[in-house]
């Protein structure tokens, strides 16, 4: 069993509980339903746009904590005033450290796209998202069919959200439908966990035109970024080697002043 089978393993009890004690009609009062989303797309593509997606990662399966006190305020707020393009929160408690709360707070806080990173496997997950404050659903073509991403892509249109696809090789191409809006590609290996930029590189030829693409971990200094947008990325998403310094913010705005240097 991979990391990606035990979280979402682990997650299932706890969304069926969630499902039973906070229904769809109380999530759809939140006032984050009658908000129009900001588009992670749009905002990737504007011409003055760094391409960073810095992530508030408190925790990792692997390392343990990164920066468990860190502040989602603090942090956000300064990410988006070191000049990042959109913002990552985790927020599965379990493995990630991470909370709904945290989203929310960054919403509060910033007017820019926010991506929910989770795993989602259940269309309540998504309304889940919705009701917290997200722009953008990730879905993980590794724990997914193609049956389910199409399904739950498709619930997340409706809601007015956008969706990414999380790809780790070529065969996951698959599974793509018309409902995806931007491509991601993850650099670790879920079985080694070794992080390589080439993952990004070597697929970087056979994803679709049509999809905006970024590529996500490993992501160590400026010329990786370089060499990414020479293989067509638009967005890339950095939070390990942000949060594991005592101030993230001040690492990203360092990174993203050392890529237009």
């Amino acid at each position: 069993m991979d990391i990606l089978e035990k979280i979402i393993n682990y997650k299932r009890p706890f969304v069926a509980e969630r499902k039973e004690t906070i229904p769809i009609k109380l999530l759809e009062k939140s006032i984050y339903f009658e908000t129009p989303i900001v588009s992670m797309k749009k905002y990737l593509m504007r011409d003055n746009a760094s391409g960073i997606i810095a992530e508030f990662k408190r925790k990792s399966p692997s390392k343990g904590y990164l920066n468990k006190y860190a502040s989602a305020e603090e942090v956000t707020i300064g990410y988006m005033q070191a000049g990042a393009s959109a913002l990552s929160v985790l927020t599965d408690e379990h493995f990630f450290g991470g909370t709904n709360k945290d989203l929310s707070i960054a919403r509060t806080f910033n007017f820019c796209p926010i991506l929910k990173k989770d795993f989602i496997f259940d269309e309540y997950q998504i309304y889940e998202a919705k009701s917290v404050g997200a722009d953008v659903i990730l879905l993980i073509a590794e724990t997914l069919t193609k049956n389910e991403i199409k399904q739950l892509s498709s619930t997340a249109k409706s809601l007015g959200l956008e969706v990414l696809m999380e790809l780790h090789s070529k065969e996951q191409l698959s599974k793509l439908n018309d409902k995806i809006d931007i491509l991601g590609v993850n650099n670790r290996d879920l079985k080694t966990f070794e992080v390589s930029i080439q993952n990004s590189i070597k697929l970087s030829k056979s994803l679709p035109a049509e999809f905006l693409r970024i590529s996500e971990s490993g992501i160590k200094k400026a010329s990786d970024v370089l060499t990414l947008k020479e293989h067509g990325y638009n967005g890339f998403l950095i939070g390990e080697r942000f949060m594991k310094t005592p101030r993230p913010q001040q690492a990203c705005k360092s990174f993203i002043e050392s890529i237009n240097i």
